[in-house]
């Protein structure tokens, strides 16, 4: 919620400043690196009662950032603190945050019966339609918990910029399939890769093995 707070905040600002013909990128570190310089400048034209509203909306966002923060550090604690953090985070593309989410959401795996089970309760299986009695694979169904399935898909992606340079079963599996489907697509598979691993690791006590990961 902070983070979407922030995120929309900044992009508020962002939109005031455009007003006055200032352009600043999208991304938080470049607004906090335009703010002073914006605002010392005497000779952009910002009115009086304008630049009194930045300076405000720029202690807000770095009451933001603490509040993000602490929760990072939060975070952090909690999945230190944890063996089944501790194993889900040897997974490639699962880290702090992503893990205690799964840990919290699924508070007992063995209620699945297997991996795919549990990730289609995420909504990371494809759905399938029969046409003529062939089976025709649709988008992911998409049920679930959303924030839940972002977190692995952001973290599908993370793993597959890297997934080039390594050598691992795993790694080779996602390279092929980006080539032929896609980075999107290679990137909602990896994800539904890396939900059923999680389940094996949560369901069975088990620690991750790269060559053997399901």
């Amino acid at each position: 919620m902070a983070i979407s707070h922030r995120t929309a905040q900044v992009n508020q600002m962002r939109g005031f400043l455009l007003e006055y013909g200032l352009i600043v990128a999208k991304n938080v570190s470049s607004l906090r690196k335009a703010l002073p310089e914006v605002l010392e400048d005497a000779d952009n034209g910002l009115s009086p009662m304008f630049r009194e509203l930045l300076c405000g909306l720029a202690d807000e966002l770095l009451r933001l950032d603490g509040r993000i923060a602490a929760y990072d550090a939060q975070i952090k604690h909690l999945s230190e603190h944890s063996d089944a953090c501790q194993r889900l985070m040897t997974i490639p593309g699962i880290g702090p945050m992503t893990a205690t989410a799964l840990v919290a959401a699924v508070a007992d795996a063995k209620v699945f019966k297997s991996g795919r089970e549990m990730s289609a309760w995420l909504g990371l299986v494809p759905r399938q339609h029969s046409t003529g009695g062939k089976p025709k694979l649709l988008g992911i169904s998409k049920r679930g918990d959303t924030y839940l399935r972002k977190l692995l898909i952001h973290g599908a992606r993370a793993a597959l910029r890297f997934a080039g340079r390594k050598q691992d079963r795993r790694s080779q599996w996602a390279v092929a399939l980006e080539s032929r489907r896609g980075t999107n697509i290679a990137a909602v598979a990896l994800a539904n890769k890396t939900a059923r691993t999680a389940w094996v690791l949560l369901s069975k006590g088990e620690d991750y093995k790269t060559a053997a990961a399901t």
